[in-house]
């Protein structure tokens, strides 16, 4: 009988609850071998990080699309419902640095209501691993009045919309962190890099849709990133996430033989 989670010491309860799922995914897909504690440890101090940033609570859709043994593990949701998958595969997933899209059928449908968070109080955010060499969407509602969207242009461009159809400007795009903020009926913020670029864009009702990872929740415009990580919900601290989300990916890639 394999033992699905030793803890050396005390975790958080909620690291404990997702670390716990994580292995009965991975071992439900044939995994039987646990999380390394290395792992176990960067995950836990993901979650008490983010607890003691006061941004917990604002994460209310989120995957780690990393660490876990198996892609079904991947899949498992900090918070909020698991994704709804179509056509990745086990080969598509790295453990260190994430799922890879191909730009054309695979995608995820967050599960997550674009409708579901204030119209002035939202965000959303991703960690790529490699950067999409096409035009596409990395996670987004159509194009459509209300829409959120962070949005790849090849070879170096990201742009945002929080519940809008008036588009950012094209900032730079960078390996790592990239998320968009909005906290008013008018401020929204894109950050790509390890910067923030504010801007003034007026909020519209927002669009009735799931929002999509790697394109649309139907699909459409895909991305070939590879990305790790994905957070939607309520407005917080976007440096504060990338910093959290940064060190995690790192402790992971330190701790994944």
């Amino acid at each position: 009988m394999s033992i699905i989670f030793i803890n050396p010491y005390r975790y958080d309860p909620d690291a404990e609850d997702y670390i716990n799922r994580v292995i009965a995914a991975d071992v439900a897909a044939g995994d039987t071998n646990g999380l390394e504690v290395g792992v176990q440890d960067a995950i836990n101090a993901f979650f008490v990080g983010c607890k003691n940033d006061g941004i917990w609570d604002a994460i209310k859709a989120s995957c780690i699309l990393a660490g876990a043994r198996t892609l079904a593990g991947a899949l498992v949701p900090l918070v909020g419902t698991a994704p709804t998958n179509y056509n990745f595969v086990s080969g598509d997933y790295d453990r260190e640095t994430g799922l890879k899209g191909d730009g054309s059928t695979k995608y995820l449908d967050s599960n997550r209501n674009n409708n579901a968070d204030p119209q002035n109080s939202k965000h959303l955010a991703i960690y790529q691993s490699s950067i999409s060499t096409i035009n596409s969407l990395l996670l987004a509602t159509a194009n459509a009045f209300g829409r959120s969207a962070l949005v790849s242009f090849a070879p170096g461009g990201i742009s945002s919309r929080i519940n809008s159809f008036t588009s950012t400007a094209q900032r730079g795009n960078a390996v790592g962190f990239v998320g968009a903020v909005r906290t008013s009926s008018t401020a929204t913020s894109t950050r790509v890099g390890g910067a923030d670029f504010p801007e003034t864009v007026t909020s519209e009702s927002p669009l009735n849709e799931n929002l999509g990872v790697f394109a649309t929740s139907d699909g459409q415009v895909a991305a070939d990133a590879r990305l790790s990580f994905y957070s939607i919900g309520e407005s917080l601290d976007l440096a504060l996430l990338d910093a959290r989300v940064t060190t995690l990916m790192s402790d992971l890639a330190a701790a994944i033989p």
